[in-house]
């Protein structure tokens, strides 16, 4: 299963050190299970985006998935691909970049001719082949008629849950100051952790690994300052770390402020099943799942 990870510290900017595969564990076990790339996004000091990322397994590549990034940033996205849909290739590698906006993704959406159809001229904002980017590009087209990043999420992803056979859609979404997060259905689990400055015993900075594996990232400054944590597992034995509601979106103000609410209450008209997907998707949602993925293996 793909890997997601978000984490809001604004409005302070931070310094974090990333590794986007965790060498204590076997690179090469680890590297296939979750096999098809790797990435890493944040925003410089001017709010201009900045992406990190390489689209090859990471025991073909072994330097680039152990090697620490050492980034400064108010909001930081990651993401470990474990591909459903499209080829290993640097434009199907997440985080994707439209409009000064960052965006990773974990589910499956099929029918994409429909939701190709659907885009029309927001096809321009698509560079590769899966259903990530093209969620994305509708969220970015309903935002740019609106202005509220919120409300495009959720009539994006309601429009796709009324219309195409579903079987997830977490995600993530960054601009320089703020973060969304979205849990639908319940079919992979997606965490938050509101973490005040010092962690649960006020004096620790921010060292969180993931249980498989797949993403560790260190912020002495996080010792002092609060941040807010999204991620796929629990990263660490906070008490305070919170599953998201099906359907719920989660939003990271650029000060700090949290607000969730359950946007979708119903499940997709179309659900998918894990016996509905080919081979290749099904592999990849089950690759160390969580939630419904791993209950059905």
């Amino acid at each position: 299963m793909c890997r997601l990870f978000g984490m809001s510290a604004a409005p302070h900017r931070v310094n974090a050190t990333f590794w986007l595969l965790d060498a204590v564990d076997s690179l090469a076990s680890q590297s296939r299970r979750e096999p098809d790339g790797f990435g890493l996004g944040i925003f410089d000091e001017s709010g201009t985006p900045e992406v990190h990322k390489e689209p090859v397994a990471a025991y073909r590549d072994a330097r680039f998935a152990t090697e620490a990034r050492e980034l400064a940033a108010a909001t930081f996205i990651a993401h470990v691909r474990y591909a459903s849909t499209g080829g290993l290739t640097p434009v199907n590698t997440h985080p994707f970049c439209q409009r000064d906006r960052l965006f990773a993704h974990n589910g499956v959406i099929a029918d994409l001719p429909a939701l190709e159809a659907e885009l029309g001229e927001a096809m321009r904002w698509v560079r590769g082949d899966t259903d990530s980017e093209r969620l994305f590009a509708l969220i970015t087209r309903y935002a740019a008629q609106t202005g509220d990043v919120g409300a495009a999420i959720t009539r994006a992803v309601r429009w796709v849950s009324d219309h195409l056979p579903v079987y997830a859609v977490n995600l993530v979404l960054t601009t320089a100051t703020e973060l969304w997060a979205l849990r639908y259905p319940d079919t992979h689990d997606l965490y938050v952790l509101n973490r005040s400055g010092g962690g649960p015993t006020g004096a620790r900075h921010l060292d969180h690994a993931s249980a498989a594996g797949t993403v560790r990232v260190r912020s002495a400054d996080l010792a002092a300052l609060p941040a807010v944590v999204v991620a796929s597992e629990r990263m660490d034995e906070d008490p305070g770390w919170r599953l998201l509601d099906p359907g719920e979106l989660l939003h990271v103000g650029p000060d700090q402020q949290v607000t969730g609410r359950v946007v979708l209450d119903s499940p997709p008209a179309r659900q998918l099943s894990l016996a509905d997907l080919d081979p290749r998707a099904t592999a990849s949602q089950t690759s160390h799942g969580t939630g419904q993925a791993a209950r059905a293996r």
